[in-house]
């Protein structure tokens, strides 16, 4: 009996109009090479992210895809309003 554990990101994916980047990291359980469990995480990672941590296939394509327009618009999005105050003082 020869358990093992593999962990490895198995999905990488290109999200929206800011180009979130969804990382799926599988986890995989095996006995003498016959798979016993497989599970999976996700993370989403954004334009304002800091991917120094991240594995340097995750952080090519995040900056393959993160142009500084896109940056820009993401900024942009962030500092937008979207609950105005019900009340106003006009």
């Amino acid at each position: 009996m020869s358990l093992e554990k593999t962990i490895k990101i198995d999905q990488i994916e290109i999200v929206g109009d800011y180009k979130a980047i969804q990382v799926r990291t599988a986890t995989v359980v095996t006995d003498d090479g016959v798979e016993l469990s497989r599970s999976f995480h996700r993370h989403v990672l954004h334009p304002d992210a800091d991917i120094s941590g991240e594995d340097a296939e995750v952080q090519a394509v995040c900056n393959a895809v993160w142009t500084d327009e896109v940056k820009a618009a993401y900024e942009e999005f962030n500092t937008q309003e979207f609950f105005p105050s019900a009340v106003s003082g006009e």
